[in-house]
């Protein structure tokens, strides 16, 4: 081992970590991780308890630096909840296209298997956390509120879903610039937020549509 470790930090783990995996040198543990990289393991420790805690930190710095990003415009916190969220999804989702080729190499092609990824867990905290800070969620009432009490913030995780779905359509996107996914996302975050005002069943309609146009042209 060399004196690398008093120079450790996680930008430094999380940039090994990304690399093995894009050059097909997946660690089987901790101890080969650190071999590979002449580091002690009590060093990795100080930072991340498994490999898996450590793919996990991957998905947690996209996050912060779109939320850092967010916030160096200081009229980000006045903006209403629909562009709140147009905001954040075209900010995480241009750290994810600077990042696309690891991305896309530790997700998986099929929708229902995103929900089992535990690399997703503590982005999933997280962005749960900026949904319950900068969105007005409705309080639900009647039997819809005592449902809540059992199964959590329903409204939170309709919008991780609404994530994971956007997630999904991105890696498989192929459009210049992935312009269609921005369109989606315009979409799907104006008529979530059309839902409950006015004229919901055009938006949807409009959504369904696109989503109709894509599945069957190209994305399988």
């Amino acid at each position: 081992m060399d004196n690398t470790n008093s120079q450790l930090s996680k930008s430094t783990l999380l940039t090994w970590w990304m690399d093995d995996i894009l050059e097909d040198r997946r660690p089987k543990n901790v101890y080969t991780f650190c071999k590979n990289h002449a580091i002690e393991e009590t060093s990795f420790y100080k930072f991340y308890n498994s490999l898996s805690h450590l793919e996990q930190g991957v998905w947690v710095v996209f996050y912060e630096n779109s939320i850092e990003l967010l916030h160096q415009n200081e009229s980000f916190n006045q903006y209403d909840d629909q562009h709140k969220l147009i905001s954040f999804y075209f900010t995480f989702f241009e750290a994810l296209t600077l990042n696309r080729s690891y991305v896309i190499e530790v997700l998986p092609k099929d929708f229902t298997e995103f929900q089992k990824l535990k690399q997703l867990e503590e982005l999933r905290k997280s962005y749960k956390g900026f949904i319950a800070k900068q969105i007005d969620l409705k309080q639900p009432s009647g039997l819809l509120e005592q449902l809540t009490k059992y199964t959590g913030n329903i409204a939170q995780e309709g919008y991780w879903i609404q994530l994971l779905f956007i997630l999904h359509f991105w890696v498989h996107d192929t459009s210049e610039s992935f312009e269609k996914t921005d369109i989606l996302i315009e979409k799907i975050v104006t008529t979530s937020a059309d839902l409950i005002p006015t004229k919901p069943l055009e938006n949807l309609l409009d959504l369904g549509k696109f989503l109709f146009k894509e599945k069957f042209s190209k994305f399988k």
